[in-house]
């Protein structure tokens, strides 16, 4: 299963360490393939220093390709954590 969404950084300091180890966390018991696009990007949401090199500012809207069996539950989360600034609020 694929699916892809539209997520919105909310984060007064985008897509900083912080958030980014909150996203890698995140996947680590996922089995689905997780993939940002950001401008003209895509990176593996597994690593931290691609999340970095994204550079996305507040406001930045990233797109999220979640392929696998676990699509549905991981997107969710994924979904869920950029809503909530990853506990930053």
């Amino acid at each position: 299963m694929k699916l892809v969404n539209k997520v919105k950084v909310k984060n007064a300091l985008g897509l900083h360490t912080r958030p980014a180890a909150a996203i890698v966390k995140l996947l680590q018991l996922r089995k689905s393939s997780v993939l940002f696009t950001y401008k003209d990007e895509t990176i593996n949401a597994r690593s931290i220093m691609s999340i970095l090199m994204l550079a996305a500012k507040r406001n930045s809207l990233i797109t999220v390709t979640v392929e696998g069996e676990d699509a549905e539950v991981t997107m969710a989360n994924i979904v869920r954590a950029f809503d909530e600034e990853f506990g930053e609020k």
